[in-house]
């Protein structure tokens, strides 16, 4: 069995599952919700160690907030940080079966 580092739970928050993520993904790309503070070699080791795949690069970009309006108050949603991660050729992971 080996031992993965609690920390790497942390950078990676969830996987995003929207359809702009599912048609990256016949592309080799995954997209995932990351931690506001994690870095592109910081995501690329949790997914390589997390998923044991090979990480080809890794893109990321910062989702600003929306204003949404819920029964008529106002409120801002948080920023998201996102990281596009390039899967090596032959590498795979599916999003839908969870860690």
């Amino acid at each position: 069995m080996k031992s993965i580092d609690p920390r790497h739970y942390d950078v990676i928050v969830a996987p995003v599952v929207t359809e702009k993520a599912t048609m990256a993904s016949e592309h080799n790309k995954v997209v995932f919700k990351v931690q506001g503070g994690a870095t592109k070699p910081q995501i690329k080791e949790a997914v390589e160690k997390l998923f044991d795949v090979k990480v080809k690069s890794v893109n990321t970009l910062v989702r600003k907030g929306k204003t949404k309006a819920f029964r008529g108050t106002f409120g801002t949603q948080s920023d998201t940080k996102r990281a596009v991660v390039t899967l090596e050729e032959g590498h795979r992971i599916d999003v839908t079966t969870g860690l």
